[in-house]
């Protein structure tokens, strides 16, 4: 298990994180989410030496990180960091034997995940020779190919086309499943919500939520009503205090509810405005809750 525990870092004046705590455990996907210079690269990097902290302590299995248990993790960077003009299978073969493969067996795994990934006739090509999805596929399987114990992947879904992020989201899942403990980042919080059953929340580098995403959706202070109407006048919202707009489209409400709101009143007014196709009431989204932590 990943451990960041009170992890502190200041760049000059500016407090990057700040007591910053959460756990990754083996076998499980973690969705590490925050605004844009939240921290969450500056954790990352911490976790393999890359930014040295001011205070706190990253573990592995209980034991402090260092160089020898960083051989059996696996980093891709949002600043993707291969070799533009070097075949793409030397240098997959290449950053195996960084992590201890021998050059046999680097160059096995290299071909395995060329092959999955699609790129089997694209090994000898150079890296600028390849489209921008492709070269992330191939940061990805540098990425994975010595089979590691932890995988940590800043924006690893940025700029894919939904072919290539449902590819991407099964193999995450079944590096889970091998056992692996996945860390990643993302802007795209209905990715996230989909494939992670945990996730990590940081805002101006401190942890404001961490968990299970079904633990968090019980103990949101807000619930979700989506309500289908016709014949309803123009811009109709029910009159009901602690119910907001979230979204409107084609007739269907989406609205945000505190969570003593009886949903009866809503659907009530509903029916008086209108003829209701749908009604619906649950939780919130993880979008929901991650902008009630950030955002209030």
């Amino acid at each position: 298990m990943l451990t960041l525990s009170h992890a502190n870092k200041h760049f000059g004046a500016v407090r990057a994180l700040d007591d910053c705590s959460f756990a990754v455990e083996r076998g499980r996907m973690v969705g590490f989410l925050g605004p844009n210079g939240a921290g969450k690269t500056t954790a990352m990097r911490a976790i393999f030496g890359l930014v040295e902290l001011d205070s706190g302590v990253i573990l592995w299995d209980e034991q402090p990180v260092g160089p020898t248990p960083r051989l059996r993790f696996g980093y891709m960077p949002e600043e993707r960091g291969l070799y533009p003009r070097m075949p793409v299978r030397d240098q997959l073969a290449y950053f195996g034997s960084l992590h201890g493969l021998d050059d046999r067996s680097a160059r096995v795994a290299a071909d395995e995940w060329l092959d999955r990934l699609d790129l089997a006739g694209r090994g000898d090509a150079r890296l600028e020779e390849l489209s921008h999805g492709n070269q992330q596929r191939a940061q990805l399987a540098a990425t994975l190919l010595h089979q590691p114990e932890l995988l940590v992947l800043d924006e690893p879904f940025a700029g894919l086309d939904l072919i290539a992020v449902k590819a991407l989201a099964e193999i995450l899942r079944g590096e889970a499943a091998r056992g692996a403990a996945v860390l990643f980042s993302s802007h795209q919080l209905d990715l996230v919500e989909d494939i992670c059953e945990d996730v990590a929340i940081i805002d101006h580098g401190r942890v404001v939520a961490t968990g299970a995403v079904a633990s968090l959706k019980r103990v949101s202070r807000r619930r979700q009503i989506e309500v289908q109407l016709e014949n309803a006048r123009p811009g109709w919202l029910p009159d009901v205090a602690g119910v907001e707009l979230s979204t409107r489209s084609n007739g269907r409400l989406r609205l945000l509810a505190s969570r003593d709101v009886d949903p009866q009143r809503v659907l009530i007014e509903a029916k008086r405005a209108g003829d209701v196709v749908a009604f619906t009431y649950g939780p919130p989204s993880l979008a929901d809750i991650f902008l009630e932590l950030v955002v209030g």
